[in-house]
């Protein structure tokens, strides 16, 4: 049993076909004790909060202009008194009842502070592969060792599911307070590298995140991206093409490998939304 406190930070938003599912699923969770649940619901049009109340489920409400992904996330983890801040997005499918405790066991506050999880996708489509060279079989510890040989990669962390020791989070100072476009898990995976601690992948911890995104959604979603590392650009000097180049080969690959030849149709026009919306963000 994890002895220490773990709050769970959940931002929602029309999560109606998510929330009951999701809630059911973490109060599920074995050998951890949940202090409390922290979701913010940004005012929408379903019955999101209907549930909540119904439940009794403790959330905050705010309004469509005061959401961002780094300050809405930073405000609760700032107000928190747990030892362990977890982080999770509204979409994600648990179905390990140790999901929870095999991401947290090993976060401390002077060595590994931070963890995240295993994403899996339910769909058969290029997202398969993303997610396998995003988050392989086995574990990895990623520290400034693994800078020279990772690059970019070396700061990779997602917040669909992840955790971070409280007091290092609050002594590194958040997200600084910026509204990040987007991103704002690489921020922060980068300030705790660059400050000396170790983030750990922990491929035990696994959960189904799966998307099926429209060319559309893939070029908005990369030039937010492109945003991100126009406002941050000292991480191109990590290799942000180089990365992006890499996952688009190894995509080829796989799709060779499993003779998928009917995703050789989306592909072009896939690795074009990514990198085009990437180009236009940095402009």
């Amino acid at each position: 049993m994890i002895q220490k406190k773990v709050d769970i930070i959940c931002p929602l938003y029309n999560a109606q076909d998510y929330i009951k599912g999701l809630h059911a699923s973490l109060l599920n969770q074995k050998r951890v004790d949940i202090n409390k649940f922290r979701y913010v619901l940004t005012e929408c049009s379903d019955n999101t909060e209907a549930f909540l109340k119904d439940n009794n489920i403790n959330y905050k409400k705010i309004n469509k202009k005061e959401f961002s992904h780094s300050v809405t996330r930073e405000t609760e983890a700032l107000e928190s008194d747990a030892d362990i801040l977890v982080f999770i997005t509204q979409d994600i499918v648990i179905e390990d009842e140790l999901w929870l405790y095999n991401l947290v066991k090993d976060v401390n506050d002077e060595d590994i502070v931070a963890t995240y999880s295993r994403q899996l996708t339910k769909f058969n489509n290029i997202e398969k592969y993303t997610r396998e060279s995003n988050y392989p079989e086995v574990d990895i510890i990623k520290s400034k060792d693994s800078i020279d040989e990772m690059g970019l990669k070396a700061f990779f962390f997602s917040d669909a599911t992840s955790a971070i020791s409280a007091k290092v989070f609050k002594e590194l100072n958040g997200y600084d307070q910026k509204k990040l476009p987007f991103s704002e898990d690489m921020y922060i995976a980068y300030k705790i590298i660059m400050n000396g601690y170790k983030i750990k992948y922990c491929s035990e911890s696994q959960v189904y995140h799966s998307h099926d995104f429209t060319l559309k959604e893939i070029y908005d979603r990369y030039k937010l991206a492109g945003q991100f590392f126009k406002e941050n650009s000292y991480l191109d000097d990590y290799g942000t093409t180089d990365s992006g180049a890499k996952l688009a080969f190894y995509i080829l690959k796989r799709i060779f490998e499993e003779k998928r030849f009917e995703l050789l149709l989306r592909y072009p026009f896939d690795m074009g939304a990514r990198f085009i919306g990437m180009k236009v963000g940095k402009k």
